[in-house]
């Protein structure tokens, strides 16, 4: 069963009629460049104004800033079908699902202005930035930092890992305001930090293993003077920002996820069905449809949970460690599920030249990014 044809009960006809939007321009746009894409490790600029213009980014904007002012679900079919065409629409998902909440939540009048409609029409493209060379989910012990002076904001530290790094406009900095405050986290900002800011500086686009296609770079800022009015919301109030936001972060990730072991589900099953072993189709090998047979079953599963997670984001009841929950069970699936469909491919799985090979190589990251698994096991953890 393919991702158009799974009963779903979160969206109503207005959400499916939007996909179908999303699915031919995923199928027009997408899909034929994205081989191009990964060799070139970057997804030029011109698209998104592409996708701008069919209202695929930032669909939650209210309608006074420039956008559609719909609720989440539409966010969540565009992670669906830019995952299940095989992922090169993930800086997307980090401007809508991410970014643009910062700004909704907490940004001034005046940031809200300048920025959403230049957002929701792919103008602008953005990139959080938090983590840093020695500091990866601990955000507490971040180094870069952002002093006053006079009427600006002075920053100096360094990012990497940022995704939508070499294309970004503007880049929301968490940064330590107040490096003495105890605890920690009461010293962290966000500041809005603009690309063509003096002393702002890209480093390399960073050599990964998978997820060819997402820039994701290091960032330098030296002596990068802002006006104090970058400040997202309160200062020493960014901890607190990044935290509540953190639930849906992790759902974005877990419809991704789920949508990626659908699409290679999929594909696994139109392989053994043509692929032959002694004289008869793999498929026909008890082996075979046991294994897909368990991973069927554990999708019906994985799409019934997440259903269940998105109308309780789209109510707000979706707690922290619901959200976590999500991202910790989907991702923990898509290895299971790409590992397995791997091994049904034989040596053909391990040649980049097929989708498997590289949806295992991109797979390997979702455990990791958006807070790794085992610190989202410590945070369900926490609530026992």
């Amino acid at each position: 069963m393919s991702i158009d044809q799974i009963p779903r009960t979160a969206y109503n006809e207005d959400h499916e009629a939007f996909r179908e939007t999303v699915r031919r321009f995923m199928k027009e746009e997408i899909a034929p460049n994205r081989a191009q894409w990964a060799k070139d490790k970057i997804v030029p600029r011109e698209i998104w104004p592409k996708a701008g213009e069919l209202g695929m980014l930032c669909p939650t904007v209210p309608e006074e800033y420039g956008g559609l002012g719909l609720d989440f679900g539409y966010n969540a079919i565009v992670d669906e079908e830019g995952s299940y065409t095989g992922g090169a629409a993930t800086g997307f998902s980090l401007q809508s699902d991410i970014v643009c909440n910062y700004l909704i939540a907490y940004g001034s009048e005046e940031q809200k202005k300048k920025w959403l409609p230049r957002m929701v029409s792919g103008e602008t493209i953005t990139a959080i930035a938090m983590t840093e060379p020695g500091v990866g989910s601990d955000l507490q012990a971040i180094t870069t930092t952002a002093k006053k002076d006079g009427n600006h904001y002075v920053v100096n530290g360094s990012k990497t890992y940022i995704t939508n790094g070499q294309n970004a406009d503007l880049v929301l900095v968490c940064a330590k305001t107040d490096p003495d405050a105890e605890p920690g986290w009461k010293g962290v900002s966000i500041i809005l930090v603009e690309a063509d800011r003096e002393g702002f500086e890209r480093g390399r686009n960073l050599d990964k293993i998978g997820m060819d296609e997402a820039d994701t770079s290091e960032l330098f800022f030296n002596d990068v003077r802002v006006p104090i009015t970058n400040c997202l919301g309160e200062e020493g109030k960014g901890f607190i920002y990044l935290m509540s936001e953190l639930p849906q972060e992790r759902l974005s990730i877990a419809i991704s996820a789920q949508a990626a072991s659908q699409r290679v589900f999929d594909d696994t099953v139109e392989f053994v069905r043509e692929r032959k072993a002694f004289g008869k189709p793999v498929l026909n090998f008890q082996n075979t449809r046991f294994t897909l047979a368990d991973i069927k079953t554990k999708l019906q599963v994985g799409w019934a949970h997440l259903d269940w997670a998105l109308a309780r984001h789209l109510k707000k009841e979706l707690t922290p460690e619901e959200g976590a929950a999500a991202k910790l069970w989907h991702t923990e699936l898509q290895w299971e599920i790409v590992d397995k469909c791997l091994q049904l491919h034989g040596g053909a799985g391990y040649m980049n030249e097929y989708p498997i090979a590289r949806a295992w190589r991109s797979a390997r990251v979702t455990r990791i990014f958006g807070g790794t698994n085992e610190i989202m096991k410590e945070l369900i953890g926490r609530g026992l």
